[in-house]
């Protein structure tokens, strides 16, 4: 169950997001029945289901298709970061869909230059450790609200290669001035930039299982 929060006078948060359907009997007060809704509906092409599979294939993607992004599938990346495992499940995080393309260019130079964060779609991910109700000193809440971020958006990563879609993780930007051009006062941890890739990747080595691994006895 989702805990009720009061938010702070001084934090300006995302504009109201709407789903592109819900259910008919919607009732905002129904715990996660959106949610259930958007993650059940068809998107218009659901490319894999095999969480393995999806994983094994997501690459980092720097060139996007000019098409756009069905509305259905945004819903459903948006509603998998909602899914996300959270300290105490007090979310410590805010959503950023960034829909203005005068403010994905604005965004180019603020993420040191790189020109794939004018993508179809764009989220920004902050950390809101203000939401986060524990009695721990302020650096915990805020180690827990950029683990909370950092979840929801890599859920929303592999939503996307999912839905037959690719994505790039930005993580190199000046905060101060992607807050200044999303208008908030929330410090944002990532930026996923999302679409349809020009082309298929392999994948790139990794390491060994076995030099990965430490076992501790």
């Amino acid at each position: 169950m989702r805990v009720d929060f009061e938010p702070d006078d001084n934090v300006v948060f995302p504009k109201e997001y709407t789903p592109e359907e819900s259910p008919d009997d919607f009732d905002p007060g129904l715990p996660n029945q959106l949610l259930d809704f958007v993650l059940r509906s068809e998107a218009s092409k659901v490319v894999d289901t095999d969480i393995f599979s999806v994983m094994s294939k997501r690459r980092s993607t720097r060139k996007f298709q000019q098409k756009p992004v069905e509305t259905k599938k945004i819903d459903k990346i948006i509603a998998a970061a909602d899914t996300a495992p959270t300290a105490g499940n007090f979310q410590g995080f805010e959503i950023f869909y960034i829909k203005s393309p005068e403010k994905k260019k604005l965004l180019v130079p603020a993420c040191n230059k790189q020109p794939y964060v004018d993508a179809p779609v764009v989220l920004v991910f902050c950390k809101n450790p203000s939401r986060v109700k524990f009695d721990f000193p302020e650096d915990i809440l805020k180690k827990f609200a950029i683990q909370d971020a950092t979840l929801a958006a890599g859920y929303s990563q592999l939503a996307a290669q999912a839905l037959g879609l690719s994505s790039i993780w930005i993580g190199m930007f000046d905060e101060q001035k992607v807050m200044e051009i999303i208008g908030t006062d929330l410090v944002p941890s990532s930026i996923l930039c999302i679409g349809y890739p020009l082309q298929t990747k392999f994948p790139k080595p990794r390491r060994n299982l076995q030099e990965l691994v430490h076992v501790s006895w």
